[in-house]
C-alpha cells in the first residue's frame, strides 16, 4: 500500500473510533451510604440505605448508574448498575450492593466489586477494576508487607476523637494544614472547588489560591468579593502548574500541605482523611486519596472512566523505600500508581528539602505534566513513606470532549517521561537504580499489556470495561508520541524558564 493510501485508511480508522465514542451514552453518577460497619453478617439488614445524587448530577432516576457505595462515610467500592423502568433506584442500588458485600465475606472484609447488566443482575466473580475484595493480610497490590499498625482491610486508621481501640488509645488528630489550590482564567470552577473546601470539617486549616499567570483580574475579584479573608490570594506570573505549587508552598507555614485542582468538589471528609495519617506516622512524606468522576455526561467522560480514571482502588497502601513491593520492578519510578495531583498532600518540611516540585514540570509548561509524579518519586528517594487513603475522597469534573482527551493523552505520555527526566536530571544517582530495574519494568509492561488485550480488561472502577468501551487506537497512538516528545518537552520547558528568569532580573 502506498502512503498515501496509509495515510487514507489511517484516517478512515480514526473517523470510526470518533464514531463509537461519539455513541457511548451518558451514565447518571450518585452515592449510596448503607450505615456503618456492623461486623459479619451486618449486610443482610441494618440501618435504612440512603441514595444521593454525585455532586455534578441531577436526581438518580432509571437508566444506567455509576454508584460509590460507602459504609459509615468510608468509600467502600463502586458499581455499575442499570435501573429497570419502573423500578426504585435506590432499593435496586441497595440490594445489588448488599448481595456484593454478601459475596465478599462481609462489610469489615470487603466492598462491592461488581458490576451489574442491562437487565439490573450482578454479574457474579466481576471484581476487576481496583474494587476487589481486600481481606486482612491481604497483600497482592504489590505494595509488600504492611508497617504495624497498617490495614489492607480498606478500613485505614481511626477517624480523630473516635472511639478508642483495644488499647484505650485515641489516636492523635490531623495537624495544621494548608491546601493549595493553583488556577488559571477558571473562576466559575473555582468557585465550586473553595466552596467545597470551606466545607470541611478539618479543624485547623487554610486555604491558598495561586492566580497562575493570570490574563486577568476575574480570579483576585472572585476571591475579595466571595471569600475575603477566608482565601488567601497569590499570584505567580510565571506559568506552569510545578511553579504555581511551588509558589503556594512557599507561601503556607503549616505542618502539612495538601494540593487540589480547581476542577474538583471534595468530599467533607476529604482533608481530614488525607491528613490524619501524617500525625500517626513520623515518616510519612506523602499522602494520596481517591479521586472519582463528578458526573459521567458526555462520551468523552464516560470513555476516560471506563479505563480508569484517576482511581486507584478502595484499600489503603503503604508505600516504603525500606521495604520495595515485590510486584514493583520499577519502584518508585512508576509513580503513576501512588497517585494524582489533584488529590496529594505532603510533610511541608520534606517537599521544601527535596526542592519542592521541578518547576519545568506540569501543565502550562512544555512538558505538559508529570509535576505531582516528580513530587512522589522525590520524597520516596530520600526515604520517606508515601500512602495511599480511599477515605479521602475528592470528586473531578473530566475532560468533556474528543479534542480533549487527544490533549489528554498526548500530555500524559508527554508528563510520563518529563518527570522521568527531571528525575535523573536533578538526581543523577539515581540512574543506575533506574537502568537496574528498567528490564524487568518493561517485561512486567509487556506481560500486563498482553493479559489486558487478551481478557479486555480496563481496570476500571465499578468495571466499566464491561461496556466494552475500547480505548482508541488514535489515543494511545497520541500518548505514544507524547513518551517521545517528553524529554524535548522538559529540556525546552527548562530553557524556556531560565529565559523568563532572566527577562525578570
Amino acid at each position: 500500500m502506498s502512503e498515501g493510501g496509509r495515510r487514507g485508511a489511517r484516517t478512515a480508522r480514526v473517523r470510526r473510533e470518533i464514531a463509537l465514542v461519539q455513541g457511548i451514552e451518558p451514565l447518571q453518577v450518585a452515592e449510596l451510604e448503607l450505615g456503618p460497619d456492623g461486623g459479619q453478617g451486618s449486610t443482610a439488614g441494618g440501618a435504612q440505605a440512603v441514595l444521593r445524587p454525585g455532586p455534578g448530577s441531577g436526581p438518580v432516576t432509571t437508566g444506567e448508574v455509576f454508584v460509590l457505595v460507602r459504609r459509615g462515610g468510608r468509600p467502600v467500592g463502586t458499581l455499575l448498575v442499570r435501573v429497570p423502568e419502573g423500578a426504585d433506584p435506590e432499593q435496586v442500588l441497595t440490594a445489588l450492593a448488599r448481595a456484593a458485600e454478601r459475596r465478599a465475606g462481609g462489610s469489615r472484609a470487603g466492598a462491592p466489586g461488581g458490576t451489574t447488566g442491562g437487565s439490573g443482575s450482578e454479574r457474579p466473580g466481576d471484581t476487576r477494576g481496583g474494587t476487589r475484595p481486600e481481606r486482612p493480610g491481604d497483600t497482592t497490590d504489590g505494595t509488600g508487607p504492611e508497617r504495624p499498625g497498617d490495614t489492607t482491610d480498606g478500613t485505614g486508621p481511626e477517624r480523630p476523637g473516635g472511639r478508642a481501640g483495644r488499647s484505650g488509645h485515641v489516636p492523635p488528630g490531623p495537624p495544621r494544614t494548608a491546601v493549595v489550590v493553583a488556577t488559571r482564567e477558571r473562576a466559575g470552577q473555582l468557585a465550586r472547588a473553595l466552596d467545597s473546601l470551606l466545607a470541611q470539617d478539618h479543624p485547623r486549616f487554610e486555604i491558598v489560591v495561586v492566580d497562575n499567570a493570570p490574563a486577568t483580574e476575574e480570579t483576585r475579584e472572585l476571591i475579595e468579593r466571595k471569600y475575603g479573608e477566608r482565601v488567601r490570594y497569590v499570584r505567580e506570573p510565571v506559568p506552569g502548574l510545578a511553579v504555581a505549587h511551588n509558589r503556594g508552598l512557599a507561601a503556607v507555614r503549616s505542618e502539612v500541605v495538601a494540593f487540589t485542582d480547581d476542577d474538583v468538589v471534595a468530599d467533607p471528609r476529604w482533608l481530614t482523611e488525607l491528613t490524619t495519617p501524617f500525625a500517626a506516622d513520623p515518616g510519612l512524606g506523602c499522602a494520596t486519596g481517591l479521586i472519582l468522576p463528578a458526573r459521567l455526561r458526555t462520551p468523552a467522560q464516560v470513555l476516560l472512566e471506563s479505563h480508569g480514571g484517576f482511581a486507584k482502588g478502595f484499600a489503603p497502601r503503604t508505600y516504603d523505600p525500606e521495604r520495595p513491593p515485590a510486584g514493583e520492578p520499577l519502584f518508585p519510578f512508576a509513580a503513576g500508581r501512588f497517585g494524582s495531583g489533584a488529590n496529594m498532600a505532603f510533610r511541608t518540611e520534606v517537599l521544601r528539602r527535596v526542592g519542592g516540585f521541578d518547576p519545568a514540570t506540569g501543565a502550562g509548561t512544555p512538558a505538559r505534566g508529570g509535576d505531582d509524579l516528580y513530587g512522589f518519586v522525590r520524597v520516596l528517594a530520600q526515604g520517606h513513606r508515601l500512602h495511599y487513603t480511599p477515605r479521602a475522597l475528592v470528586w473531578h469534573h473530566h475532560r468533556e470532549t474528543w479534542r480533549d482527551l487527544e490533549t489528554q493523552a498526548y500530555g500524559y505520555g508527554a508528563g510520563l517521561t518529563a518527570y522521568l527526566t527531571a528525575i535523573l536530571v536533578n538526581r543523577p544517582a539515581l540512574l543506575p537504580a533506574f537502568l537496574a530495574r528498567l528490564p524487568r519494568g518493561l517485561a512486567r509492561a509487556r506481560t500486563l499489556s498482553a493479559a489486558r488485550r487478551a481478557d479486555g480488561a480496563a481496570g476500571a472502577p465499578g468495571g466499566h470495561d464491561a461496556r466494552t468501551h475500547p480505548w482508541p487506537h488514535r489515543l494511545s497512538r497520541l500518548q505514544r508520541r507524547g513518551m517521545l516528545y517528553g524529554p524535548v518537552g522538559y529540556l525546552r520547558a527548562r530553557h524556556a524558564l531560565r529565559t523568563l528568569t532572566r527577562e525578570a532580573r
